[in-house]
């Protein structure tokens, strides 16, 4: 592995952590989107997650310097892959969207620049033709939080090249992931195969009006230990990636529940821009929660 320049694509929930922390490990990182207010959006959430970084991670001064020196931005495309080693997408979770972007990716990336999807949900085989590169395209998928749950799970298509595959195993490890190597394809690779039913378990007893989401985060709280429940969980992860893994399957199985959940995260979520943390509202207010508060499981 030989990477020096990364081009990070999309600085959203996951992209802007993904380019901080690839930033922190030394790489030269040019971070892409699609306008100068969306890159300026960016810029202030680096400022706060540096104070994680000093606290979770006790990075120093000179660290944090070096990090914000490694980072740049652009909003034109060609010119932020023009150096890419590896780009790795991390647009809406819409396979409209990604198969659009690959598209023009395609046009403007030089040969030599490997392309890796963060898509939570999706096969890289969905998207591995739009690319013009399938050899040299792959899936490589953090967690939330990624400096302290450091995960990095890599998943190949039939195509993709056993080189590059290693390679961006060593990367992954090279910003400081514990890397895991999937040996096959697979929706949602190992967390998300895990995770995305918990959650879709959490909205069905919501829409069937078993339960509000306080009690059913409550209930998981307490009884399992866990800090959090499935939607202060969703908060952070971001309601419209939860809207649009949702809206997909809803759109494969026909599924009534599924459909209804659609419908009901658009009119009280998605329309009123309550997005999670990210908005400062979500299915809890911010930044003071109600289920940080020290009465919730009383």
């Amino acid at each position: 592995m030989n990477y020096k320049n990364i081009t990070i694509a999309g600085s959203g929930v996951l992209g802007y952590q993904v380019a901080f922390q690839t930033a922190f490990f030394g790489f030269k990182t040019v971070v892409y989107d699609i306008n100068e207010d969306v890159l300026d959006k960016a810029k202030a959430k680096f400022d706060i997650l540096k104070k994680e970084y000093i606290k979770d991670l006790n990075a120093t001064p000179e660290q944090i310097d070096q990090t914000f020196k490694n980072l740049s931005y652009s909003s034109n495309l060609e010119d932020a892959v023009k150096d890419a080693d590896l780009l790795i997408e991390s647009v809406p979770e819409n396979p409209d969207i990604k198969i659009d972007f690959y598209s023009k990716l395609a046009k403007v990336a030089p040969a030599k620049t490997i392309f890796a999807t963060n898509s939570s949900t999706m096969l890289p085989s969905t998207f591995a033709d739009s690319t013009g590169r399938p050899s040299q395209f792959l899936a490589l998928h953090f967690a939330n939080s990624i400096w302290k749950h450091n995960t990095a799970e890599i998943m190949g298509h039939p195509a993709t090249s056993p080189e590059v595959f290693e390679d961006v195993v060593a990367f992954a490890k090279a910003i400081g992931m514990l890397a895991l190597p999937l040996k096959k394809e697979q929706p949602g690779y190992i967390i998300n195969s895990m995770l995305v039913p918990f959650f879709y378990s959490a909205t069905d007893l919501l829409l069937k009006e078993v339960a509000d989401p306080e009690t059913i985060d409550k209930t998981w709280m307490k009884a399992t230990g866990s800090p959090t429940g499935p939607f202060a969980m969703l908060d952070v992860v971001g309601i419209t990636t939860l809207y649009n893994v949702v809206k997909m399957n809803a759109e494969q199985t026909k599924d009534p529940i599924k459909i209804k959940t659609v419908a009901y995260l658009k009119e009280h979520y998605i329309d009123k821009n309550k997005l999670g943390v990210s908005t400062g509202e979500g299915f809890y207010k911010y930044p003071n929660p109600k289920y940080k508060t020290a009465d919730f499981l009383k």
